[in-house]
């Protein structure tokens, strides 16, 4: 890739305007760092455009000049997919905010790739309708960067992840063009269904500038349980437990350990522990409904059952709005406080549900083997098999040293990982955290296939290079 020289990035100014083309250093700062802090980056040019039009047009001359581009939505990003890494061009979605339309009837809402999933969350409400992903980072993460990496969150479960919310793409190719795929039929059988290719790309084959999402009915009643329970199987059987009772009902269905809890406890503002006594793991079990009553009775019904089968020490039914979103924030910043404890080795994986006791267990066993005293920390969407297998540093050890044994760790996970047909990233991407070990988990002809889509949609490889391939 060539470096821009000063009349390129005059041209690129030119199309989005001076106020838009970031140069100053400390500006540009938000978007050359990651949550991580792993992957420092560097650009001589930040671009916001404010339209489809603006995209392609920097995609054209980024094409015909060769010059690198890496696209960005929230940064939220997990895997540096979002990283200019060697200097490259960003070209940030965040400008690009309108919600362009929706529809009650067909139920959709059309969205900008800028738009935060919060703001669609909300947009979807002010008509009565739910748009069902959620994601703790949904005040800043978008929906082109949620598209981009076929986001999950807790609620795939029911609804699946960002790939099942997508009815239709816009999206500006490396060259420039305009697929304008902007349907909204959930019935189409005129040939490839193109908008999946771009899904989970990472931005290496287009550029997501707006999307067609579904959206369903919005619940009439949410229960929430906070359950103790004895072991990881317990947990699994008591989801089984939970579907036989609830069926579609049940919208999350969530895992923690002793240490999600403990932690969040010690370093997270006006939490309590919901449980008397402390147990080995810990289940969030969300139902919701559409009808306006019954739900308490079967959330209910369904500890009770547990209990009697032995899968649930304790438990508590959340009481109100306040008690509820208390619960949830134990989960949702597990990830986070782990960083008081100092190093964390982190993967996003997936197992076939009923592998996932075989596969913790043995994980568990195997990071300890590598570094005695380790601390796993597995928690996550276990309802549809995604673990966050993160691995905290045994007490007192020398933080550098801890993660100076990352790839052994993961070299040991993956091989569990693979034992039981899983993956080594569920819901985050490949990016640049995995990409060398992308070869060794892929089989070899989707390998290929892939890198033949590469070479067609963007023969000059411009668009997020170094990424996913």
């Amino acid at each position: 890739m060539l470096t821009p020289d000063k009349d390129l990035i005059t041209k690129l100014t030119a199309i989005v305007g001076e106020k838009h083309a970031i140069t100053d250093p400390d500006v540009q700062a938000a978007y050359l760092h990651e949550q991580r802090n792993r992957w420092p980056g560097h650009s001589p040019l930040i671009l916001r455009p404010d339209s489809t039009q603006q995209v392609s047009a920097i995609l054209k001359l980024a094409n015909e000049t060769r010059t690198a581009i890496v696209p960005q939505g929230g940064n939220t990003g997990l895997v540096g997919g979002q990283v200019a890494l060697n200097g490259e061009i960003i070209l940030s979605l965040n400008r690009m905010t309108a919600i362009r339309e929706i529809d009650t009837v067909t139920n959709t809402l059309t969205a900008e790739a800028g738009v935060t999933l919060a703001r669609a969350r909300e947009a979807a409400a002010e008509v009565d309708r739910l748009y069902p992903q959620l994601l703790p980072s949904e005040g800043t993460c978008t929906i082109g960067g949620n598209l981009s990496t076929n986001a999950g969150g807790t609620a795939a479960i029911a609804h699946g992840v960002a790939r099942a919310h997508a009815l239709g793409l816009e999206v500006v190719l490396a060259d420039g063009r305009v697929l304008n795929n902007l349907n909204k039929l959930k019935k189409d059988n005129t040939g490839y269904d193109l908008k999946n290719l771009f899904i989970g790309a990472e931005g290496t084959l287009g550029i997501i500038t707006a999307a067609v999402l579904r959206l369903v009915p919005r619940p009439r009643s949410i229960e929430l349980a906070f359950l103790g329970v004895p072991s990881v199987q317990a947990a699994v059987d008591l989801l089984g437990l939970a579907y036989e009772r609830a069926g579609s009902q049940v919208t999350s269905f969530e895992l923690m350990t002793r240490m999600n809890v403990d932690l969040a406890v010690r370093f997270i503002d006006g939490i309590r522990d919901p449980l008397d006594a402390a147990h080995p793991f810990y289940v969030l079990l969300e139902l919701s409904s559409q009808a306006e009553s019954g739900l308490r009775d079967l959330v209910e019904a369904i500890f009770e059952s547990g209990v009697e089968r032995g899968l649930i020490d304790d438990g508590a039914i959340a009481e109100t709005l306040e008690q509820a979103k208390a619960f949830w924030r134990i989960r949702e910043e597990a990830g986070e406080v782990q960083k008081h404890e100092g190093g964390s080795i982190k993967h996003d994986i997936s197992i076939p549900v009923a592998a996932i006791p075989a596969f913790i267990d043995e994980a568990n066993a195997a990071a300890i083997a590598v570094v005695p005293g380790a601390r796993p920390m597995p928690f996550g969407h276990v309802g549809d098999g995604n673990i966050h297998y993160n691995i905290t540093q045994p007490a007192g050890m020398d933080k550098a040293a801890f993660m100076a044994r990352e790839d052994d760790i993961q070299d040991a996970v993956f091989a569990i990982v693979a034992k039981y047909g899983g993956s080594i990233s569920a819901e985050h991407g490949i990016g640049i955290a995995k990409r060398a070990r992308l070869p060794l988990v892929k089989d070899p002809v989707a390998i290929e296939l892939m890198r033949t889509l590469k070479a067609t949609l963007d023969p000059n490889g411009i668009l997020n290079p170094g990424k996913v391939l």
